[in-house]
């Protein structure tokens, strides 16, 4: 039983990830059942099989924010104890009001319970609520592993008193041989389709368009590129809340002729971007483990990165990629030229970027520890 506040048609890394696992999971013999808050953009039924063919329960359809998360709380709570006989182990991918219904329920009817924690301070800001106090107490009495994604996290988890014996280390997966480099003509090809000129140095972003992708930096950073190399382009690709404010950053900048917003684009979309990329961007001062940094990694492009925990458990400086000051528009700026100016550098760290997505992140090695994990809690081992 997949518990996660929010699903795809909603895009975002946990959502990307919740479907990518169940979708796994079914492949490989399992019966996930997800469990999710409805609402735009969800499908206003409630139940759902997704384009993957997964069973999905979908609680809130209508009302205020607060009103959809009170009614998905409550259906947790009464789908966990009506289904259960269907279910073995209760996965919690996301934080929120759920976890103080859902996890009582679990624990009361002796079901091993995972919980998943999918963004750096996730945790530390749930200690200033009561709700937030409630269901960390709930995660240390009855949890018998509670994920992260980075190392930081593994910190911020023991900071707030959960027992380092239950932490334990998941990745998101990547489906190697979607996202993977293409061929120099089809690389033409894709740019010509894209309207980039042929040699024009093209950096990507993947991700919303929101404050914690710190967007302002890595705009900041791209103007002092575009103005040493004018033919440079630079496309965001995703939307959010902060659309409006990027798009007036942009002619503030004079960078018009420079930034493509594309909007929301679908996974093969995002591809056709990545494979006619010479370089990927994250200034992001938190994250967990970015799906879009891994997607581009595993197609072979080069990532010029901000110092954080969730990108440096990834991208080794120099090795994997570029790791730039946090914040430093001119330590970004700096790391994006040397990318697009050195093209040796761009396919040693491409590949090296590849290699290690196939060895370490691939979809099959990432459900191999899955499935190691959930055989785990129904065996019963201790925490």
């Amino acid at each position: 039983m997949l518990v996660c506040r929010s699903y795809p048609p909603v895009l975002g890394g946990s959502e990307i990830e919740a479907q990518r696992v169940s979708d796994e999971l079914q492949k490989r013999g399992y019966r996930p059942r997800i469990v999710c808050a409805g609402g735009d953009p969800m499908p206003a039924v409630s139940e759902w099989v997704d384009p993957c063919g997964l069973r999905v329960r979908i609680y809130g359809q209508k009302g205020s924010q607060r009103r959809i998360d009170l009614v998905y709380a409550l259906g947790v709570a009464w789908t966990l104890f009506k289904e259960r006989r269907d279910y073995d182990v209760v996965y919690f991918l996301m934080q929120g009001l759920h976890l103080a219904t859902g996890l009582p329920v679990a624990r009361l009817l002796g079901k091993p319970i995972v919980m998943k924690f999918s963004c750096s301070s996730l945790v530390l800001e749930m200690r200033k609520s009561w709700a937030g106090r409630l269901e960390l107490c709930f995660l240390r009495w009855w949890a018998n592993r509670i994920l992260v994604l980075n190392p930081g996290m593994i910190e911020e988890a023991l900071e707030v008193g959960i027992d380092k014996e239950r932490l334990g280390w998941m990745p998101n997966p990547v489906d190697t041989d979607y996202f993977k480099p293409c061929s120099a003509q089809e690389r033409g090809q894709r740019r010509q389709e894209l309207g980039i000129e042929p040699e024009a140095p093209l950096v990507v972003f993947v991700g919303r368009l929101d404050h914690q992708k710190k967007l302002p930096w890595m705009l900041g950073a791209f103007a002092r590129v575009a103005r040493q190399r004018p033919t440079a382009k630079l496309a965001l690709i995703g939307d959010g809340p902060l659309r409006a404010e990027i798009e007036a950053l942009v002619a503030k900048l004079h960078c018009e002729q420079n930034v493509i917003l594309t909007g929301r684009l679908d996974t093969n979309g995002v591809l056709r971007w990545l494979q006619a990329a010479d370089v990927f961007t994250m200034v992001s001062e938190i994250e967990g483990l970015p799906c879009a940094l891994i997607e581009a990694m595993a197609a072979g492009v080069t990532p010029v990165l901000s110092d954080i925990p969730a990108h440096t458990q990834l991208v080794e400086h120099e090795v994997h990629g570029l790791i730039t000051a946090l914040g430093d528009e001119e330590s970004i700026a700096a790391g994006l030229l040397r990318a697009l100016d050195d093209s040796a550098l761009r396919q040693r760290l491409g590949a090296a970027a590849r290699s290690r997505m196939v060895q370490e992140f691939s979809t099959a090695r990432v459900i191999d520890c899955y499935e190691s994990l959930f055989a785990e809690c129904q065996e019963g081992a201790s925490p």
